[in-house]
């Protein structure tokens, strides 16, 4: 078994290619459902009548921050992503929606400086930088992110783990998929058991001078009979397809084994009996206001 997976550069750092139509087309898909099944994931206590900037960092398709836009149109929506393909889209998807008056995206690597001023926002959010973020790259990113947060503003991540379900074929897939991710580098997790990046982001957040850190957990039920199961299922049925060339290279498992694994988790994804759920955390923290507002005292 290989030690590490030899790596394209960080700039091309995604674990899919994201300018080919299946990814494209899954990543439309997937945030749409991710954005519909998970629950609030910005902080209760934020008082978004005080937000003007909102930045989304990898916003992909772009639903979460159309979604903002079409929510509160007085404030400012920015989202980046590296894929000129995917800031097409959403750019068109925002014109034919009718709110490209408080909603921009650009083409930006989140892996480097950010081309905004200091204390550009008063939110940031990002949710899955897992696909292309290394370990050691995540301290530099949130630094740029804490340098255009603006005082008293706040960041709000969210990310997953493998899901947990009650098919053999499905388990043994996704096992391979988070020791493939461990093995090429992009894991938290000691052992390539997890993905380990729940646990380590609200650490990394005070790490990076964040204040005021809290998590919040979520779970999707995707099991036989739920709201959301055939939506998922369709998202395994593209997304094991893609995870296999990763598999093959790292000697995980054979082209016969994976088609066969494949095609029985698929099955046993369509059994009455079928139980899944798909754990997220969210954290978020707070940027420090040197000058807070003076106590009125009654």
């Amino acid at each position: 078994m290989p030690a590490h997976f030899d790596l394209p550069p960080p700039e091309k750092g995604y674990v899919f290619d994201l300018e080919s139509g299946p990814e494209l087309t899954r990543l439309i898909y997937q945030e749409r459902l991710l954005t519909n099944a998970l629950d609030e994931q910005l902080p209760e206590s934020l008082d978004l009548s005080a937000v003007h900037d909102i930045l989304d960092i990898a916003c992909g398709p772009g639903s979460w921050a159309l979604d903002m836009a079409y929510r509160y149109p007085k404030i400012n929506v920015v989202g980046i992503d590296i894929s000129k393909s995917v800031i097409e889209y959403v750019s068109a998807n925002a014109r034919s929606q009718g709110i490209e008056d408080n909603v921009s995206f650009l083409v930006m690597d989140a892996t480097k400086q950010l081309a905004f001023p200091d204390n550009s926002f008063d939110l940031v959010h990002a949710r899955l930088l897992l696909g292309f973020m290394l370990p050691d790259a995540w301290p530099a990113l949130l630094q740029e992110c804490l340098r255009i947060t603006r005082p008293g503003g706040v960041i709000c991540l969210t990310e997953c783990e493998g899901s947990l379900t009650s098919s053999p074929a499905l388990e043994q897939l996704n096992g391979m998929g988070m020791l493939a991710m461990k093995l090429a580098g992009r894991s938290f997790s000691p052992d390539g058991r997890s993905f380990g990046i729940t646990p380590m982001l609200a650490p990394l957040l005070r790490d990076a001078g964040y204040q005021e850190t809290k998590i919040k957990a979520h779970a999707i039920d995707f099991s036989a009979g739920t709201v959301h199961h055939n939506g998922f299922y369709q998202d395994f049925v593209i997304i094991l397809e893609l995870a296999r060339p990763l598999l093959l290279k790292l000697n995980l498992t054979t082209q016969e084994e994976a088609e066969r694994l494949y095609y029985q988790a698929l099955a046993e994804m369509m059994q009455n009996d079928f139980c899944a759920l798909w754990y997220f955390l969210t954290a978020w923290g707070k940027k420090s206001d040197p000058f807070p507002p003076a106590r009125l005292d009654s």
